[in-house]
């Protein structure tokens, strides 16, 4: 009796804590859409005379320096005390390629514009879709069922749906003036956004790998990522002219820092401890909180192709997890 009392007990506790763990992840991955999806209506809030009063890329150095804060803090205070590794230079150095690869796709998207509309290279950036689920499947010997390969096409189309609805209300506007004007591509703006869609997708799966092959704890892997991510984006952003480091800052900045910075955090939970592909449903959920806020604060018109992306999702999601 006393030992099936123990057992009962240890299944009752086992239950609980997968509940807690169940419970843990659906509000982590609820919070990041909620984050992904405010972060465009609340650059919006920010904006004088239709323009960003601050410098974007101090607002990006100051999201890696507190995740940096963060995870030293988090790693000082859970992981330092039974770090029982010898760290050396080859546990850090690997941590260096994602940060250059995020830094090759900042300066690519401002060389783009020059080969192509902002429209089209919407459009198309959601081609990083599909190479992030290619090369995640390729690098980390994950084999995608059909099923699973159709729902991760869904989700790109889903996203071109999205682009869409939003482009059809700017269109209008613009009027007959831009008749003609409004899509252009040349050759090589097509080879630069695939590259574009490459890099994103080659960081994402890299970084994702070197979470899960090291065995070190998260918060110090978040540790030397984030030192070669303030470090790039520090040399980024000096060695540019702009506006002033804290000039324009508002609340609302300050709360874009926070939220970005919790959100990269999540994040590195997520490919740490889940996949890549689970991100990507977290970004194209991200859409429709988007959509919601942006009803709400700026009364935006919501058009048919905006409901068949949601559609789309739905529909993504069940053929995937089912």
């Amino acid at each position: 009796m006393i030992v099936i009392k123990k057992v009962r007990s240890l299944d009752v506790s086992t239950q609980q804590k997968s509940r807690f763990t169940q419970t843990g992840w659906l509000f982590l991955l609820v919070f990041s859409v909620f984050i992904y999806g405010s972060h465009a209506p609340l650059i919006t809030l920010c904006k004088v005379d239709g323009k960003v009063p601050f410098s974007p890329s101090s607002c990006v150095v100051l999201i890696e320096v507190t995740k940096l804060l963060i995870s030293l803090g988090l790693l000082l205070i859970q992981d330092l005390r039974s770090l029982q590794v010898t760290l050396s230079w080859g546990h850090m150095v690997p941590y260096a390629f994602p940060a250059v690869l995020y830094a090759i796709n900042n300066n690519l998207v401002v060389y783009m514009q020059l080969y192509m509309d902002p429209s089209t290279f919407q459009v198309l950036s959601n081609l990083k879709i599909i190479s992030t689920a290619l090369l995640y499947s390729l690098f980390l010997n994950k084999r995608l069922l059909p099923v699973q390969w159709w729902a991760v096409c869904l989700l790109m189309m889903a996203g071109v749906c999205h682009t869409y609805s939003s482009l059809d209300h700017t269109e209008e506007e613009k009027g007959e003036a831009v008749v003609g004007t409004q899509f252009h591509i040349s050759v090589l703006g097509l080879v630069l956004v695939l590259s574009y869609c490459f890099v994103s997708g080659l960081a994402a799966v890299y970084t994702e790998l070197i979470l899960k092959t090291q065995r070190l704890p998260l918060n110090l892997q978040n540790l030397f990522l984030y030192v070669f991510g303030v470090a790039v984006n520090c040399c980024a952003h000096f060695t540019n002219a702009g506006p002033g480091f804290f000039e324009g800052y508002s609340w609302v900045v300050w709360l874009i820092v926070t939220t970005q910075a919790l959100n990269g955090l999540f994040m590195s939970l997520v490919m740490k401890h889940s996949s890549n592909i689970t991100r990507l449903f977290v970004i194209s959920c991200s859409m429709l909180v988007n959509a919601v806020l942006s009803v709400s604060l700026f009364s935006l018109q919501l058009t048919p192709l905006f409901f068949v992306s949601v559609v789309l999702i739905g529909l993504a999601i069940y053929l995937y997890y089912h």
